[in-house]
C-alpha cells in the first residue's frame, strides 16, 4: 500500500514495523512474530526485520508521542493481550475465538463473515467482511472508537464444532459470567487519546491476509476485507478524518479588526477556519462538513453557548454573532469540538469584558420614561403654583362690625 512507507522494524516479544504516513505522522503496526509475513503481502509488504528495544511500555508512551498503532492481536495470549487493558478493552480467554454457525455456508465456522456497518471510517459500500479471530469487551470509555462488531449470533469459544454453543447456557446459568457472544463484544477498536494519537485493535492477523481478501462472500461478490483494511489503516495513519484549526478571530459588527476588550452588550463577531487532510492531493483543504460545532463564551461558566455554522460561500470558514453578556470580567472563548473517529478540536481566545465608560451610557433610558413625565409634571406643577403665587395679587377680606 502507498501510505506504508517502510522506515525500519522493532520488536520484543512482539513483531512491529515503523512506517510513516502521507502526514507525515509516525505509524507503528504491531503484530505476532510468528506470522507467515508471504500470507499478507497485500497488507504488510515491507516487513523486513525484527529488533528487541519494544516493550507494551514504551507503546504506550509512543502513543503519548503522538506515535500511531496498529495492534495486530491473536486468540493465543501474547504481551498485546494485556496491554490492551490500557486501553479499555479485555480479551476472550486464551485459545477462544469468535465463532458463528449463521448463515449457513460451506466454509468453516471459525470464519465468519461480518456485515460492514455505516461508519464515518468506512468507506461506502463496503462488501462484508471475513474475519477469524479473538474477540473483546468494550468498556465504557469516550475514547474508543468500535469499528467492527461481533455479529448478534456470534459467540467466543475453543471448540469449533456446534457444541461449542453448551458455553452459553453454562454461561447464562451462572448469571452472564464469561458469557462472550452477541454483536455487544467487538473485533476491531479503534482508541483516539486527547492529543489525537491513534490507535486500532485487530483481533485476528487473517483480517488482512491475502486469502481473505480475494474469497467471494457471495457468488461474483468478493469480500470487502482488502477494502476495510485500507480503510482502518487510513485512519490510523491519520489521513482520513483529520482536521486542525487553521485560525480564529473575532471584533465588533461592522468591524473587522480584534479589540483587545469588549463593552457588555456589543454584538460580536467570531470565526475560525478548518482544514481538513486531503490524502490524493496530500494537503490540507478548507473542510465545512462540521455541522454540530458549537461556541462557548465563558468565564467559569458559560454565559452563552451557541452552534458555530459554515458560512455559505466561505470553504472552510466558520462564524457566529452573539450578543456579548451584560457582565463584566475576563471572558474567554472555546471551541471544544469532539466526535468519535474524527480529530478533536480545541480552541481558547481569552478577551476581556469591561462595563461601559461614563460617557458611553446612554443620556435617556426609554424604561425610566414614567419617572421622566412624574419629575417633568412635578416642576411644571410648582412652576405655575410659584408663578400663581407670585404673581397673584392679595385682596384682604373686610370684616363687618359685630353688633
Amino acid at each position: 500500500m502507498r501510505y506504508l512507507a517502510l522506515l525500519g522494524s522493532v520488536l520484543l516479544a512482539i513483531g512491529a514495523t515503523f512506517a510513516k504516513s502521507s502526514t507525515g505522522s509516525s505509524v507503528l503496526v504491531v503484530f505476532d512474530p510468528k506470522l507467515n509475513r508471504q500470507d499478507y503481502s497485500l497488507f504488510f509488504s515491507g516487513l523486513e526485520a525484527y529488533a528487541t528495544d519494544l516493550s507494551p511500555q514504551s507503546l504506550v508512551q509512543m502513543l503519548d508521542s503522538k506515535i500511531n498503532v496498529i495492534f495486530v492481536a491473536s486468540p493465543t495470549n501474547t504481551p498485546l493481550t494485556t496491554l490492551a487493558l490500557e486501553f479499555g478493552l479485555t480479551f476472550s480467554p486464551p485459545g477462544a475465538q469468535l465463532v458463528s454457525h449463521f448463515p449457513e455456508r460451506s466454509s468453516p465456522h471459525t470464519v465468519v463473515p461480518i456485515t460492514a456497518p455505516d461508519s464515518k471510517l468506512l468507506s461506502n459500500g463496503t462488501a462484508p467482511i471475513l474475519y477469524s479471530g479473538a474477540s473483546h469487551s468494550i468498556a465504557p470509555n469516550p475514547l474508543i472508537i468500535p469499528i467492527l462488531r461481533a455479529p448478534a449470533e456470534s459467540f467466543a469459544t475453543d471448540s469449533i464444532t456446534e457444541d461449542g454453543a453448551d458455553v452459553i447456557v453454562d454461561a447464562v446459568d451462572k448469571g452472564g459470567e464469561g458469557l462472550w457472544a452477541g454483536s455487544q463484544i467487538g473485533v476491531v477498536s479503534g482508541f483516539q487519546t486527547i492529543d489525537g494519537a491513534r490507535a486500532t485493535w485487530v483481533g485476528g492477523p487473517e483480517l488482512f491476509s491475502d486469502d481473505y481478501a480475494t474469497q467471494e462472500v457471495h457468488k461474483g461478490v468478493k469480500s470487502g476485507n482488502y477494502q476495510f483494511a485500507q480503510d482502518i489503516a487510513k485512519w490510523t495513519f491519520q489521513e482520513t478524518l483529520t482536521l486542525k484549526i487553521d485560525g480564529t478571530t473575532h471584533h465588533l459588527v461592522g468591524e473587522t479588526t480584534p479589540r483587545e476588550a469588549y463593552t457588555t452588550n456589543d454584538n460580536v463577531v467570531y470565526s475560525m477556519n478548518v482544514s481538513a487532510w486531503n490524502p490524493e492531493t496530500g494537503a490540507w483543504v478548507p473542510y465545512s462538513g462540521l455541522t454540530d460545532m458549537q461556541l462557548e463564551f465563558t468565564m467559569l461558566d458559560p454565559h452563552i453557548r451557541t452552534s458555530i455554522l459554515p458560512v455559505k460561500g466561505k470553504e472552510g470558514t466558520y462564524e457566529v454573532t452573539f450578543r456579548a453578556p451584560d457582565r463584566h470580567g475576563v471572558f474567554k472563548f472555546v471551541v471544544d469540538y469532539k466526535r468519535k473517529g474524527m480529530t478533536p478540536l480545541r480552541s481558547e481566545t481569552v478577551v476581556p469584558v469591561v462595563p461601559p465608560r461614563h460617557d458611553g451610557y446612554p443620556r435617556f433610558l426609554s424604561a425610566a420614561w414614567p419617572y421622566y413625565a412624574g419629575a417633568i409634571s412635578t416642576s411644571i406643577g410648582f412652576l405655575l403654583f410659584s408663578a400663581v403665587w407670585l404673581g397673584g395679587e392679595f385682596v384682604p377680606t373686610k370684616k363687618g362690625k359685630s353688633e
